[in-house]
This record gives structure tokens, sequence and C-alpha cells, in this order.
């Protein structure tokens, strides 16, 4: 395996990304792999690597950079005070957009396809919790690219917004697949209802499951009480063979 950090200059600065691809047999399909609302951590550069070892390049960007955070324990004051962790956590959140991700995604594009370890071919776009909208708009912004797209307990996936990712979602040519938590109060049952009719009425080619039993961030080892390894693993059974079918 081959991993390295690198600065993507961006329209707004540089976003600092953690690359990491097999060592041979490339060049190899691209996976945007967007983080998570706590920001980049060890725990994300090893997700990054496993799906590396199955065959693909994959780009970890720091989405925070506008606001000078990269790391974990960047989210300062640290616990035990935890809710001005989380306030600070959810202003972060707040100061990015789908736009601003967006253009994140060009720059990130335009690297990888200048990197010979990179495949010039389709692609996939990943997102966990506040990243699950940016995968599924990355696929509506390159229709012709992204061939796959998942978000996985992703949050805001139906809003009153232009940009709202269920409607993002109709323009995307490329298979899509929303994993979504029975109990998850970011993304309640309600909006996963309104995406799974939305889904099936217009015959999208695009799959809604829900992991019953299963809290938000389930699919992350490290969070304590709410990761299931059995709704993890299927998680990245379901990735793996997505991924398989449509990044030829």
């Amino acid at each position: 395996m081959i991993e390295h950090t690198v600065e993507i200059p961006t329209k707004d600065g540089a976003t600092t990304t953690f690359i990491v691809h097999p060592d041979r047999d490339g060049p190899h399909p691209v996976v945007l792999f967007f983080m998570d609302a706590p920001a980049i951590r060890e725990e994300l550069r090893d997700m990054a690597r496993r799906i590396a070892s199955a065959g693909y390049y994959v780009m970890l960007p720091n989405l925070y950079y506008r606001s000078g955070v990269m790391e974990l324990a960047d989210l300062q004051p640290p616990p035990p005070d935890q809710e001005a962790w989380r306030a600070r956590m959810f202003e972060l959140m707040g100061s990015i957009t789908i736009p601003m991700i967006m253009d994140d995604g060009d720059a990130l594009l335009d690297f990888a396809d200048r990197d010979p370890a990179a495949s010039h071919g389709k692609i996939a776009a990943l997102g966990y919790c506040m990243s699950g909208q940016y995968a599924i708009n990355f696929a509506a912004r390159y229709p012709d690219r992204v061939a796959a797209a998942a978000s996985v307990y992703g949050v805001q996936l139906v809003t009153d917004r232009p940009d709202s990712p269920h409607l993002a979602a109709q323009k995307a040519k490329g298979e899509l697949y929303f994993a979504c938590a029975e109990h998850d109060s970011y993304a309640p049952m309600e909006m996963v209802q309104t995406l799974d009719q939305l889904v099936k009425s217009k015959n999208l080619n695009a799959e809604v499951e829900l992991y019953e039993g299963v809290h938000h961030g389930f699919a992350f080892p490290q969070r304590g009480a709410v990761y299931d390894k059995p709704a993890a693993e299927r998680h990245w059974a379901r990735l793996f063979s997505l991924w398989k079918r449509r990044l030829v």
C-alpha cells in the first residue's frame, strides 16, 4: 500500500488530503471519501486503508480547512467539557455548505486525474453523517463520471433547499445507496420514509436500506456503544458489492 498526505489547492485555500492506494496493478478507480462531523482521525484513515486494500485510490479530504481545523483533537475544548466540544463541532458543520464541498470535490477530481496511480474512468463518492449529502450531490454534479454514491446515516437528505440531496438524486446517473439507522435523531424515520418513497416513485437507480435496531454511527468501530459490528460489516459488504458492479 502507498499512502501520503498532500495539500490540494481549492478555490478557498487548500485541503489537506489523505490518499491511499495499492502499490501495484494500477491505475485504480477513485473513491472520494467525505469525512463525518468529528473531523479527520485515524479511525477514518483506517477505513480509507480498508477500501484501498480492495483495489481503490481513496481520497480523504479535510473539509474543515477553511476554519483551520483538521484533526479530531483540534475540536477543543476536550472532555470533560462535552457540551462545548459538541457546540464547536456543530459550528464547524454549519460553516460548510454543499456548494463549498462541490468546489472542493472539483479540486480533488482534478488532482486525481493528474495522478498516474488513479484511473481516469468511473469514480465513487462516499459520505457518512454530515457528508452523505455531499456524496449524493457530487453524483449529480458529475452524472457521467460518478458511477456509485453512498450515504451512510446521512443527515439533511430531504430539505426545502434547491440543492437538497433528494432532488440531486434525481439528476444522478450512477447507482445510489442510502444506509439508514433505525434509531437516529439526526436522520429521523420521517426523512428516511420520504426518501424511500421518492426513490420508489421516481424509479431511481437507488436503494434505501434500513438497518434495524442500530443507532447513528453504527459503522464506526471507535464510536463506543453505538458501534454494531454485524451492521458495520453489512454496510462494508454493500459498498464493496456496489463498487465492484459499477467501477469497471
